[in-house]
């Protein structure tokens, strides 16, 4: 590891311990050569994981965008923030879980109003509109006759 004061590369590391709930370890280090001390922290690399929108084209998954479209679902509904961060990264941890590193916009989308269903039936329906691009009132109509028959 570099030393940030003088640029040396051999330092010892004097101490270890987890950070970040175990996500990370902190180190403190101490160069050889100047004998300061540094903090590094060690992370797992993860795999990055590829959204496949509707039009083919991908992009790198980005777990804010499906937090954004709760927040948008729910606005004006009695569900908590902490809720919906808590769907986005069990969404996520799900995703990550997977062999696969290519996911479909759609099979996101399934997820989230999955999850919506059972935490408030509005914002579902709200979601399920923009997501499903319900296209008449018919379309609307139906989607809530599913969700009674599921009732």
């Amino acid at each position: 590891m570099k030393c940030p004061y003088c640029a040396h590369l051999e330092s010892k590391v004097v101490d270890s311990r987890p950070a970040d709930e175990g996500a990370s370890i902190r180190r403190r280090r101490e160069c050889l050569a100047c004998h300061k001390r540094f903090t590094t922290y060690e992370m797992m690399e993860s795999l990055p994981l590829m959204v496949i929108k509707k039009d083919g084209s991908r992009q790198s998954f980005d777990r804010n965008k499906i937090l954004g479209g709760l927040v948008r679902a729910c606005e004006k509904r009695p569900v908590s923030f902490d809720t919906l961060e808590n769907i986005a990264l069990e969404i996520e941890q799900n995703l990550q879980s997977r062999i696969e590193r290519e996911v479909s916009s759609l099979a996101i989308g399934e997820q989230v109003m999955e999850r919506l269903k059972h935490v408030d039936q509005v914002a579902y329906v709200r979601f399920a509109s923009v997501y499903r691009q319900f296209k008449d009132l018919n379309t609307f109509v139906e989607e809530l006759n599913k969700l009674l028959e599921d009732q």
